[in-house]
């Protein structure tokens, strides 16, 4: 059906452009709040950077694997499509640091984003040794205005803590969630509550442990048991229950105010896009592939590395990225018969014997036997430049946002005012 054949009688018809988590959930928010809607996908599935693999029988996501906590935006959503009995958290066990010139050290507890809230904490120390934490300490006596021209986070972690901050805490956990530097990445886009913070608070330790004392107890991610692929199948059922649409193989080939054109027809309605390049331009973007394997180790049975292990820049013999320990992280993926299910990311996809060599560097398994693999590249939209006044909605990462909880509740407010407005001016036509 389309969005005009809907029950919903002379209701405003909404064409979402892109079958990606943002895109998703748009269309499920206005869906059930009564408005048509038509969603849009130029490839023949749906979820974007969701997706799965099938590893020994097992499933196992090979794009994002977890939401954040952070306001309960992903919580929310998860009931109302209910699944909140699949909500699992990962084991408490920190990620590992593989570094260039120390041995691999487990990353702080006490952080934000790597940076540290007690630079003389003993896993701190660990990790920076006397004279690194020394310096990192200098950020509270520090003046104000040291760093504050700083445009990215590296650049401001290195002026108020110290390189070695930089590079073997905050830098590795930078990589692994947002797949830039931490010298690239803005300090807004990396956490706006840190921004805010360093407003009221002169040091970095201070705003970072404002930061963590607002946040929730407990976890500061989730997954779902049977992994995230399970919530797109959920948005799409939900959607086609409500009368909604998903039609795959239509790429978009032109965005207007009232109207979105793909390669076979016209579709009139109010557009509201998540896929990039069609309203806007990406400025900042970075490709990643992931390699999911199943592979058997002895040692890997008392989860050495606990949940995982971050690369710094530099780590000499080791080409990936990251590595998740999945049958670590996760309790329903622990391990079968032996066998262990973990992930890498690449910048770019590597050759097997890079694969098998990674994996026993990084995890310390010499014995590690690799059983099957399969790869995914993906490329993140880090940035965008700002869209031309009176373009069409944009959302997602086809707005600069990064972070599945992030989009889910831009997608939510967003929504929630674009259907608002939609149903003001259909009042004000009929009057």
């Amino acid at each position: 059906m389309t969005p005009a054949a809907s029950s919903s009688g002379s209701a405003e018809a909404f064409i979402v452009v892109g079958a990606g988590l943002a895109g998703l959930v748009a269309a499920y928010e206005l869906i059930r709040n009564g408005a048509p809607v038509l969603v849009l996908e130029a490839s023949e599935r749906a979820g974007g950077q969701i997706a799965e693999v099938d590893l020994q029988g097992r499933r196992l996501d090979i794009g994002a694997e977890s939401i954040a906590t952070r306001g309960g935006y992903a919580e929310s959503l998860l009931a109302s499509l209910g699944m909140s009995a699949d909500v699992v958290t990962p084991r408490s066990e920190p990620a590992w640091v593989f570094g260039a010139s120390r041995a691999p050290y487990p990353l702080p507890r006490a952080a934000v984003l790597g940076i540290p809230v007690s630079p003389f904490a003993a896993d701190v120390r660990r990790a920076l040794g006397w004279s690194g934490a020394v310096r990192a300490s200098l950020d509270r006596v520090l003046p104000r205005a040291v760093g504050r021209k700083e445009t990215s986070l590296g650049g401001l972690v290195k002026a108020r803590m110290g390189a070695r901050v930089e590079q073997r805490l905050v830098n590795p956990v930078v990589r692994g969630v947002y797949s830039t530097p931490a010298t690239d990445l803005p300090l807004a886009v990396a956490s706006k509550p840190l921004q805010a913070a360093l407003v009221r608070h002169p040091g970095l330790a201070r705003a970072a442990a404002q930061v963590r004392a607002a946040s929730p107890a407990g976890s500061a991610v989730l997954g779902v048991r049977g992994g995230l692929t399970r919530v797109v199948e959920a948005l799409i059922a939900e959607i086609e229950r409500y009368g909604g649409e998903i039609r795959y193989g239509e790429p978009v080939i032109s965005v207007e105010a009232t109207s979105v054109t793909t390669a076979s027809e016209t579709f009139p309605g109010r557009p509201l896009v998540t896929a990039t390049r069609l309203v806007n331009t990406p400025t900042l973007t970075r490709e990643i592939t992931v390699v999911a394997a199943a592979v058997r180790s002895r040692a890997l049975d008392s989860f050495p590395r606990g949940t995982g292990v971050l690369v710094s820049p530099g780590a000499h013999g080791v080409k990936a990225r990251a590595l998740t320990h999945s049958s670590a992280k996760w309790e329903w993926l622990a391990p079968v018969a032996g066998t262990h299910l973990v992930r890498l990311s690449y910048d770019e996809p590597p050759a097997p014997a890079d694969v098998r060599r990674d994996l026993i560097a990084l995890t310390g398994a010499d014995d590690l036997e690799v059983i099957e693999t399969a790869s995914r590249t993906w490329i993140r939209t880090i940035a965008v430049d700002d869209p031309a006044e009176g373009s069409p909605a944009v959302l997602g990462e086809a707005s600069g946002l990064t972070g599945l909880a992030a989009i889910i509740d831009q997608c939510r407010v967003r929504v929630g005012t674009l259907h608002s407005a939609a149903e003001i001016e259909e009042s004000s036509r009929e009057s």
